[in-house]
C-alpha cells in the first residue's frame, strides 16, 4: 500500500556500514519503522542524515506492507525546517531526550492524529521561543493525555498524588508522592507553554523529571529510562 503522510522521527539506528533503520510516528499509521538503504554512501548522504535527526517533521511517501517488517520510503522531504532546535545546545539536548521518551512510549501502529498534532504544534513552539526550561516537563505531562494516563485533576485539593491510580488522595500510600512533591506536581499540571518558564528552580525541575519518568514507568509496560537523561541533567544543571 502506498502512503503519503507526515512523520515525526523518533529514532535512527545505523545498520551495518551504510544503512539506517528509522522509527517514525506517522500521522496516518502511528508507529512505523523504515529501512533506509545507503544512507551514508550516496552523494546526498549529508542531506539524508539531516532528515533523520530527532523529532524532525517529515512529509513522506512510503510503501507499507503492514506485515510487521521494515517499511520503505519512496520520497522524503522536510515538512517545515526548524530554525533553532538542532543548532541550540539546550533545545537539541531536550529534543534528544524527548525523542527517546516517545520512542519508549508510543507502540501502536494505528492513527493517533490528536497526539501527532499536539507534538507538531509543541515542536514549532519550542523552535520559536527562547524561554524553554520547563518545555520537556510540560510536554511529557500533556502527552499522557493522548497515551491514556493523564492525572485525574478533580481532587487536586487533596495533599498527596498517588502514582499508580493517577489520583490525588488525602492519605499517603507507598506509591504516593510526598506532600512537597505533590505540590510541585500540581504546579506543573497548571502550567502551559506560554506561562513563566522560570517558575521552578533547577532542583525542582529535576524532582519533577524523576516524577514524570517514574509515572511513565508505572503506566507503560516495558518502559525504559532514557539513556540521554544524564546528558539532559548536565546541560540544564
Amino acid at each position: 500500500m502506498q502512503v503519503k503522510t507526515k512523520a515525526i522521527v523518533l529514532s535512527s539506528l545505523k545498520f551495518q556500514e551504510k544503512s539506517l533503520i528509522v522509527k517514525c510516528f506517522t500521522l496516518s499509521h502511528g508507529l512505523k519503522s523504515y529501512f533506509v538503504r545507503d544512507a551514508f554512501s550516496s552523494r546526498k548522504a549529508s542531506q539524508k542524515k539531516a532528515y533523520f535527526q530527532p523529532l524532525t517533521i517529515l512529509e513522506i511517501e512510503a510503501v507499507h506492507k503492514n506485515k510487521g517488517t521494515l517499511e520503505n520510503f519512496k520520497e522524503i522531504k522536510i515538512s517545515s525546517a526548524f530554525h533553532s532546535i538542532h543548532s541550540d545546545i539546550y533545545k537539541s539536548t531536550m529534543v534528544m531526550f524527548i525523542s527517546e521518551m516517545l520512542h519508549h512510549s508510543i507502540h501502536e501502529e494505528e492513527e493517533n492524529e490528536p497526539l501527532f498534532t499536539f507534538l507538531e504544534t509543541a515542536l514549532h513552539w519550542l523552535d520559536n521561543h527562547d524561554e524553554i526550561a520547563n518545555f520537556h516537563l510540560i510536554l511529557l505531562l500533556e502527552t499522557t493525555k493522548y497515551l491514556g494516563f493523564y492525572p485525574y485533576t478533580s481532587d487536586m485539593n487533596m495533599a498527596f498524588f498517588e502514582m499508580t491510580e493517577g489520583i490525588f488522595t488525602p492519605f499517603h500510600a507507598i506509591s504516593s508522592l510526598t506532600e512537597h512533591e505533590s505540590n510541585l506536581f500540581k504546579k506543573l499540571i497548571d502550567l502551559k507553554f506560554d506561562n513563566s518558564q522560570k517558575i521552578f528552580h533547577v532542583i525542582e525541575r529535576q524532582i519533577l523529571l524523576k516524577i514524570l519518568i517514574d509515572y511513565y514507568s508505572f503506566h507503560l509496560d516495558g518502559f525504559k529510562k532514557p539513556k540521554s537523561l544524564d546528558v539532559l541533567k548536565e546541560v540544564f544543571s
